[in-house]
């Protein structure tokens, strides 16, 4: 009861939140917000947009195998965010853009236009659903089993939820409902690093003593080239990661292009770009804090990393206000991410696909219909029951983002004009010639690229689309 109180009073919070926030009901409203957010709101709740409820279940569990590397990458996040800031905004701010895809159609051409809305529709709605399909699982496992709801019925219930406080004014409720996502989710997250130093039996100095101490709290890795740890890989793979999945992904840049000028927008971007380095760091915390409670109590450490969190939090192992409070965070982190991404392809469809932006029937249509696809999406996941397809569909993810890279790259940085109607060939092309490179690296030389692959991947659409140029007129640059 105490697990579905918090629950039902959370989801109370987003509703009377959303319906304060929401003063209009105009496209102009739901796809930009009237670009009047003030930027410390976006930047507080883009963090938690950016950690989603995988993320919060798997970070922790990081520390098992990787120990505290992953803090090499989220340096790199930094310096990409500043790239993101200074280098991409200043062009979406120039147009006026409301989805930043419409900058490779004035750019490059009708077929590259659509050829990256559909990378980005295809990827964003797999992914996002996959995210989301994981914590299902979990809230399915833990706690809605022992009610008897189906998930049938649990995952069409969770998403009308968004469906509601999203479908009246879109990006402007998602901009103030992120915040009390944000807030929640690092409320959860400190709560319960609190109750595992309190089980522990340590004050709070002799805990910081105790993961410092701690063999899993290494971080950096600069003295074997070949692990996907190494220092320059994680932290170059950071920037790239970012560049890309913020920077040219609408579901990260929607939120952002809300702000009231592009000085206002830069330093939304610059402010959650540096928070992330400190989140990651309290997640890996707990996460040697959950190796050193398992030591002490003699339990054996899982198998999968994302397995720690939960096996702690979700089983009662902890006490059932641990229990509702990690129920809390996995709900807060993963609406988060699923609302802005459904926005945001409800924003693609509509703009870049039909060109009907100022349609505001049509609008409430598409996202309706986004909302039943995204349902299908997870309820087919799990008829089908196999992590090989979720891992698959990861995977897809990974390689639809770089010719992404490639075609901003190229739109940004040549005055070329390029064959419009090679380019969906090139974008088809660069991935399965990445994947070929991966399969033969591991076979011959024992080596499995990681986050390097989407530059690779980026760098062969860019040469893809300089090869088939031709230089711009001065007129037409």
């Amino acid at each position: 009861m105490l697990i579905l109180t918090v629950i039902i009073l959370y989801v109370i919070a987003l509703l009377v939140l959303s319906k304060l926030t929401s003063v209009g009901t105009s496209n102009d409203v739901f796809f930009s917000g009237e670009r009047n957010s003030p930027w410390y709101m976006v930047a507080f709740g883009m963090v938690g947009a950016s950690i989603s409820g995988v993320t919060f279940i798997s970070v922790p569990g990081m520390v098992i195998m990787q120990d505290m590397t992953y803090l090499q990458m989220c340096m790199g996040f930094i310096l990409g965010y500043f790239v993101v800031a200074y280098v991409l905004l200043p062009v979406y701010y120039r147009q006026r853009l409301t989805t930043i895809y419409t900058y490779i159609g004035t750019r490059l051409g009708r077929r590259s236009y659509l050829t990256s809305t559909a990378y980005f529709i295809l990827s964003k709605l797999a992914g996002a659903a996959v995210r989301f399909y994981v914590v299902c699982i979990l809230l399915q496992h833990f706690f809605l089993d022992s009610y008897g709801i189906p998930f049938w019925l649990s995952v069409p219930c969770l998403v009308f939820f968004i469906w509601i406080y999203t479908r009246r004014s879109g990006i402007r409720a998602i901009v103030w409902t992120d915040c009390l996502q944000t807030l929640c989710m690092f409320v959860a997250l400190i709560l319960i690093i609190y109750m595992v130093v309190m089980r522990l039996g340590l004050t709070p100095h002799e805990a910081l003593d105790a993961v410092a101490a701690s063999p899993h709290s290494r971080v950096f890795v600069f003295d074997d080239w070949a692990t996907t740890q190494n220092f320059w890989k994680q932290f170059v793979s950071g920037i790239f990661v970012v560049v890309v999945m913020t920077g040219l992904d609408q579901d990260m840049m929607q939120k952002n292009l809300t702000c009231r000028s592009l000085q206002d927008a830069q330093k939304n971007v610059c402010s959650y770009g540096f928070a992330f380095l400190p989140a990651n760091l309290l997640f890996l915390t707990l996460g040697v804090l959950l190796v050193l409670l398992a030591s002490k109590e003699g339990i054996a450490l899982p198998d999968k990393g994302d397995d720690l969190l939960p096996m702690f939090a979700a089983t009662g192992e902890l006490g059932q206000t641990v229990a509702a409070i990690f129920i809390l965070g996995l709900v807060s982190s993963s609406f988060s991410s699923a609302d802005s991404a459904l926005t945001a392809i409800t924003t693609s469809v509509c703009v870049d696909l039909f060109g009907r932006s100022s349609d505001k029937h049509f609008r409430q249509v598409t996202h309706f219909v986004v909302i039943v696809i995204f349902i299908i999406s997870i309820l087919l996941f799990d008829t089908i029951g196999s992590s090989s397809v979720i891992n698959l569909i990861y995977t897809m993810c990974g390689y639809t983002y770089g010719p992404l890279l490639g075609l901003f790259a190229f739109a940004i940085f040549c005055h070329r004009k390029v064959r419009d109607k090679i380019v969906p060939y090139i974008c088809l092309a660069a991935p399965v010639v990445c994947y070929a490179i991966d399969t033969i690296s591991q076979k011959l030389y024992d080596y499995h690229f990681g986050y390097e692959l989407l530059m690779i991947n980026g760098l062969l659409t860019f040469i893809g689309c300089w090869a088939t140029t031709v230089k711009m007129k001065t007129a037409d640059a």
